[in-house]
């Protein structure tokens, strides 16, 4: 794979969660690219001391035709949703709702965090499964050693190492901590594209270097991905992989639907507290308000061609 085969997005600061809210580092989506397989959407942020930043506290908010997948690198988070879930997101573990047709949910980070710092990250679902009904699920996959670095599969495969929880459509997603100087070779699927989101140091993805927070993009056609920790302390990253996602999508606030009408009406439905989306108990405070749509249509968009 040559150097030319990737590409480097870089991150833009956004803020998140309405009127209490905390920066975080955007790498998707933006105008050079929409998605990355079926990943259509990734945060990255901290460490954030919350004595001083106050945390994330995210009131009731919707979803339609997504997953939410949270992965922690230290602190945590209580989240709950309509589904009536109530769980702990723990650095290392994963949870991932599914909110198809409709779900909310708030995220809150506990009086025991004191330093945040993770990703947020969805994955569009396909037009056959767009509607999929509200689900949660909580995995805590094992570390796998490969050559120097640890390696955690929280969906799909790798390095010999799969994640039972199901997906809609073909998905990677691993926490990698590779040691200070290691060279790793790994074995990928040839069908799935590839995105490298870098935490900490700076990696070399199949010979181009990414510095922290940003996103390095390879296309589907290789079989093997080559990561060099170009930095003298461990490197920490994000690998996400899926088939080229071919759908357009509209995506717009917290929602990704097919056409501007799609995202009008589940705009509608949630400021009329519909039952589409139900209620989070618990949360001690009011829901997010849907932000006034624009006043032109919102466009679909889908990738640009790999160059």
């Amino acid at each position: 794979m040559s150097m030319a085969e990737v590409e480097v997005l870089k991150a833009r600061d956004v803020p998140l969660g309405g009127p209490r809210a905390m920066t975080v580092r955007r790498t998707l989506p933006q105008r050079a690219r929409t998605l990355i397989g079926a990943w259509c959407f990734a945060d990255h942020y901290g460490p954030d001391d919350v004595a001083e930043s106050g945390g994330m506290d995210v009131a009731p908010h919707p979803h339609i035709g997504l997953q939410t997948v949270s992965w922690l690198f230290s602190g945590e988070i209580e989240h709950r949703d309509s589904l009536g879930s109530h769980a702990h997101v723990r650095p290392g573990e994963l949870n991932l709702m599914t909110g198809g047709h409709g779900i909310s949910h708030t995220e809150v980070s506990t009086a025991r965090t004191t330093v945040l710092h993770g990703v947020q990250l969805w994955v569009a679902l396909p037009e056959g499964h767009r509607n999929a009904a509200r689900n949660f699920q909580h995995y805590a996959p094992g570390t796998t050693r490969v050559d120097g670095a640890d390696i955690r599969v929280f969906l799909g495969s790798l390095a010999g190492d799969a994640s039972p929880v199901p997906t809609f459509t073909p998905l990677l997603g691993a926490e990698l901590l590779l040691d200070p100087g290691a060279t790793v070779e790994l074995r990928t699927d040839p069908t799935f594209e590839h995105g490298l989101l870098v935490d900490t140091g700076e990696v070399r993805m199949a010979g181009t270097l990414l510095q922290s927070a940003e996103l390095g993009y390879a296309g589907a056609g290789s079989d093997v991905l080559t990561l060099v920790n170009e930095s003298d302390v461990p490197a920490r990253a994000v690998l996400l992989g899926g088939t080229p996602f071919e759908e357009e999508i509209v995506m717009w606030w917290n929602f990704i639907g097919r056409s501007h009408e799609d995202v009008a009406e589940a705009r509608e439905e949630w400021e009329k507290a519909s039952d589409r989306f139900g209620e989070v108990d618990g949360y001690p405070g009011d829901r997010l308000p849907a932000p006034a749509l624009p006043n032109a249509r919102i466009a679909p968009r889908k990738n640009p061609a790999h160059r």
